[in-house]
């Protein structure tokens, strides 16, 4: 018996100064999981022992993922070599995982951060976007979202900070945060 797939993929971006980027995409994949689809989410400047990693691969065997960056944050002014190349990597990752269209979702965590680092060229991921496969739901998370990406999207969802426990002295939490 056939997988379904969707009948028209589209392209999403979450953006914004506010929380809550990478959760909304991970809530877009577990509905979709509970419809029978397949996701991939590739996640950009990310190397660190995330939740979701665990959750996926203790009961979530519909859901990859998969990083592409090291423990350490990115330095914007001056990336390291390891860091560009591993964006190159991950963005050659995506870049296959899209054309091939063996998975119904696929979620690119913290790209438009990458781009706005300058790890990767805008121009390879509009390319990767103008030629997805039609059944592909495409989902672009990160801050700073170029407006050529804004142009391409099919829906874009903007989280605002009003407030942030940071101010309060409250660093990122175990299971909450990350």
């Amino acid at each position: 018996m056939s997988r379904p797939h969707l009948e028209k993929g589209l392209v999403q971006v979450y953006t914004g100064n506010g929380k809550g980027k990478t959760t909304a995409s991970l809530g877009l994949a577990l509905r979709a999981i509970g419809h029978g689809y397949k996701v991939f989410m590739l996640q950009f400047m990310k190397g660190s022992d995330y939740g979701e990693l665990q959750t996926a691969e203790k009961f979530l065997p519909n859901l990859i993922i998969v990083q592409s960056g090291m423990e350490t944050f990115v330095d914007r002014d001056n990336p390291s070599p390891e860091d560009i190349r591993m964006a190159a990597q991950g963005l050659e990752t995506a870049k296959k995982i899209v054309r091939e269209g063996n998975y119904d979702v696929v979620i690119l965590d913290e790209i438009n951060v990458a781009l706005d680092y300058k790890l990767i060229p805008l121009e390879d991921v509009l390319e990767m976007i103008r030629s997805k496969p039609g059944h592909v739901e495409l989902i672009l998370t990160g801050r700073s979202a170029p407006e050529e990406i804004r142009q391409a999207a099919d829906l874009i969802t903007e989280m605002t900070l009003v407030n942030h426990p940071f101010y309060k002295g409250v660093d990122a939490r175990q299971g909450i945060e990350y």
